[in-house]
């Protein structure tokens, strides 16, 4: 093949890889705040059904796993220590961290029963979006809650929030960082006890 031909050839298949690689249907503005505005309808439904805590945070976890990037949640979570992890030990402690973080988020949400929240605009944020939204609580001065979404795992999931200026992620790699700790490394003895936290 000369060169001048063979050049135009690689030329296209580095055009077409280019392509390959770029999604297309990559998640726009509009999708990611409609996206968070869907998990805000069904928070907001859960918190003001009136169902007993059990069942409210059963419910919240089942919005977890559908709206929240678990995955990258526990990953981050856990830091270093994820990567060292075999698959099913991960999956054990995915599942743990899936019902402490709907438990604990879950009682935080509560403070928004008979509240309504605003989902404003979505700005790219790194690889991500962030979605800005206001929470107007009864008889308190409005909640700013920053979501960050991405459809990184093929659908649009939330993987952080932001309340009041507050880190979802940094606070909880924090805390299960030193949960770990205090456990001496014992991956078990933290799964163990994040099934019962939160």
């Amino acid at each position: 093949m000369p060169n001048s031909t063979r050049r135009g050839f690689l030329g296209l298949l580095a055009m077409g890889g280019a392509m390959a690689v770029t999604p297309a249907q990559a998640m726009t503005a509009h999708e990611a705040s409609a996206s968070i505005r869907r998990a805000v309808d069904e928070v907001l439904a859960v918190v003001n059904s009136g169902q007993p805590p059990a069942q409210l945070f059963a419910a919240f976890e089942t919005i977890f796993a559908k709206r929240a990037d678990i995955d990258a949640i526990a990953r981050s979570a856990l830091g270093p220590a994820a990567r060292q992890m075999e698959a099913a030990n991960f999956r054990e402690y995915r599942e743990a961290m899936t019902g402490y973080i709907a438990r604990k988020y879950g009682r935080r949400f509560q403070e928004f029963l008979g509240s309504r929240i605003e989902v404003g605009a979505a700005r790219p944020l790194k690889s991500f979006w962030a979605v800005s939204s206001t929470a107007h609580l009864n008889g308190r001065s409005p909640m700013e809650v920053e979501w960050h979404i991405s459809d990184k795992t093929g659908q649009p999931r939330f993987f952080n929030l932001i309340i009041e200026g507050v880190n979802m992620l940094a606070s909880e790699r924090e805390e299960i960082g030193a949960m770990l700790a205090r456990r001496r490394g014992d991956m078990d003895a933290l799964i163990r006890d994040l099934r019962q936290l939160g």
